[in-house]
Formats: C-alpha cells, sequence, structure tokens
C-alpha cells in the first residue's frame, strides 16, 4: 500500500497542477463573479467530475493510449479547442449586451438551478476535453507507482487527483463570488465576459497550434 508521505507530496502536486491558469479557472471565475458562488460551485464540481474521467482512463491505461496515439489524441485537443472557442464566442457576445452579459444566455434565462446544470455541465465538457490533463495524469502518475503498486494505489491517488482538483475551484468560486456584487455593474460584467471570451479564444488558438 503506498505510504502516506507518498499520498501527500502527491497531492502536493496535484493541487499545484490544478493551480495552473487555463480554462477550468475561467470557467468557474466566470460563473463564481456572475452568478454567484453555488453556479461557481456548480463549474467547480463539474471540472472536477471531468478530471474524474480523465483519470480514471489514466488509471486503466486509456489515457497513456491516447497520448501515445497522435490521431486520436490530435482529434480530442481540436475538438476541445473548438469547444472552448464555441464558450468564448458566447462570452465575447454576452459582452455586447445592454446589461453586459449576465450568463443568462448560458442557460436560456432559465432559474439558478439551471443555470448550476449548465455550469456543471460545461465545466464536465472542459475538463475532459483539456489536453493538458490527459498529458499532466499520463506524466505524473508512474511517478509515484511502481510495478508492485495495486489497484488500491492507483484509486487512492485518482481520487487524491479529483479531491485537489475540487478543493481549490471551490476556493476559487466562493473568493471571486464574494465580489459578485462588483459584477453587478453592466460596465464590470462586460469587462469580465470580454475578457473571459479573449482568454478562451487565445487558449484555443495555442491548443490548435501546439497540437
Amino acid at each position: 500500500m503506498i505510504g502516506l508521505e507518498a499520498v501527500a507530496a502527491y497531492a502536493v502536486v496535484a493541487l499545484l497542477g490544478a493551480m495552473s491558469p487555463g480554462p477550468d479557472f475561467a470557467l468557474v471565475s466566470r460563473y463564481a463573479a456572475l452568478r454567484g458562488r453555488l453556479a461557481g460551485l456548480g463549474a467547480a464540481a463539474g471540472v472536477a467530475a471531468g478530471m474524474a474521467v480523465n483519470t480514471v482512463a489514466a488509471v486503466v491505461g486509456v489515457g497513456a493510449a491516447l497520448a501515445a496515439s497522435p490521431a486520436v489524441f490530435r482529434a480530442i485537443t481540436l475538438t476541445g479547442a473548438a469547444y472552448l472557442c464555441y464558450l468564448g464566442v458566447r462570452a465575447l457576445l454576452a459582452a455586447r449586451a445592454a446589461d453586459g452579459g449576465g450568463l443568462g444566455e448560458s442557460a436560456g434565462g432559465q432559474r439558478d438551478g439551471s443555470v448550476r446544470w449548465v455550469a456543471f455541465r460545461q465545466g464536465l465538457v472542459t475538463n475532459v476535453l483539456n489536453p493538458k490533463s490527459i498529458v499532466f495524469l499520463v506524466a505524473l502518475l508512474p511517478q509515484f507507482l511502481t510495478d508492485r503498486s495495486t489497484w488500491a494505489d492507483r484509486s487512492v491517488l485518482g481520487l487524491v487527483t479529483v479531491l485537489m482538483v475540487f478543493l481549490w475551484f471551490c476556493a476559487v468560486s466562493l473568493a471571486v463570488g464574494a465580489f459578485q456584487s462588483v459584477f453587478r455593474r453592466p460596465g464590470a460584467r462586460r469587462v469580465l465576459n470580454a475578457a473571459t471570451g479573449v482568454v478562451l479564444i487565445v487558449l484555443a488558438a495555442v491548443i490548435v497550434l501546439n497540437a
């Protein structure tokens, strides 16, 4: 069984990986700022669920197979880039709204519960299609596992990965959500939506160029 020291060291590395800037951070921050902490937590849960999918794939060897298959990996990469571009364009269109865009467009004007579900879904898809998550896990897990490692060891590290991602993005949601009152102003919402849109589209372009 993997030791506590190794688990703790892995948790630190996984947390640092989760803290690296990327589309997940932009998505969670936008929902928390515009629709409050619960919407941000919905996005955070979606990101963690996406990481759970990628972690399971890495643990059972699917992630390594995908990373080793240029054609399949490129297809996933381009799909993820297209989805980020789609979200970025939606954010830019929201910035042009009279109220600066309050994410009502993302849920078709539905209630907060529906907004949280949309946030969860977008977080899930964004993370699952993020090639960085796959590469990170495929590179990291073998550093803490050996040929004698059991499925229990792999499962523990997988759970730690998801937990660190979830805790980090919950913290992001709570911190950004504390300033929701600032983003009740149309001007502030417009700036946030425009900035988020540009960031997501730039990230998509970078992913395509590096594919």
